[in-house]
């Protein structure tokens, strides 16, 4: 089990937090006792807002040092043999959401809530969300949250696809770890060379998502040097709505 433990900041990704999970998931592929992955977050407020804008809007980098390729939370482009679930408790936005369109299985709580608010702050969806979200449910549907910023519930959720349960509040994590231990019974070199295949996982990385990084990566370079791109952190931090100037 993996949490993300910075409930004061609503378990916001800086490097600290990439760093870490980053050496749990290089334990988790080692370890042979280890059968499934559970993620989760501290509190009942949010399983992940995302990334930790006061980081940020300081310049600092979110990524694990010399692991740039782990991407988000050293998560999103690390994906592993073993079965990853999400445990999600509260919100999950932003970066939270792109952690649960990482994962392999997702079990929400009854107050959970799922969004892409990023083009409310001159930034869009760099962690894989804006290619991973029209994969995982109806393309219009994706359309909608990632040009509106609007989250959906959990009832949402389940209804197209996202999570696979939905469970009361504070019984989350135990469900999750019911499903992990479920999937731990069955024969582990099976399971993982099903997910192999399944995904697409070939040393390390998803080989059919190389293309759409490259082009993810592209855009993103061009909206960091916008003027927008500045004004929608600094609007975050300072509390106060943004000007945009598209540009």
């Amino acid at each position: 089990m993996i949490t993300l433990n910075r409930p004061g900041a609503m378990n916001a990704v800086n490097a600290e937090v990439s760093t870490i999970v980053g050496q749990a998931l290089v334990r988790a592929e080692e370890d042979r006792e280890i059968r499934a992955v559970v993620l989760t977050g501290a509190g009942d407020r949010a399983f992940c807002a995302g990334a930790d804008l006061k980081a940020v809007s300081r310049g600092e980098s979110l990524t694990a040092p010399e692991h740039d390729d782990w991407g988000f939370a050293s998560f999103v482009r690390h994906p592993i043999s073993k079965p990853t679930i999400a445990a999600v408790n509260g919100y999950a936005l932003a970066g939270g959401l792109e952690l649960v369109l990482a994962s392999d299985l997702a079990v929400a709580g009854e107050s959970a809530s799922f969004g892409l608010p990023e083009v409310a702050r001159g930034l869009f969806a760099a962690a894989g969300g804006v290619f991973r979200l029209p994969q995982q449910i109806p393309p219009k549907i994706a359309m909608e949250m990632i040009s509106t910023g609007e989250p959906i519930d959990a009832r949402r959720a389940l209804s197209l696809g996202l999570v696979n349960r939905i469970v009361p509040d504070g019984a989350v994590l135990d469900a999750a770890l019911a499903l992990a231990d479920r999937i731990s019974g069955n024969a582990p070199l099976a399971v993982q060379a099903s997910k192999r295949l399944a995904t697409g996982l070939a040393e390390g990385s998803l080989p059919a998502e190389t293309g759409a990084w490259l082009r993810n990566a592209d855009e993103i370079s061009r909206i960091k040097t916008s003027l927008d791109f500045t004004e929608g952190t600094t609007a975050f931090v300072e509390k106060r709505q943004p000007v945009w100037q598209a540009q």
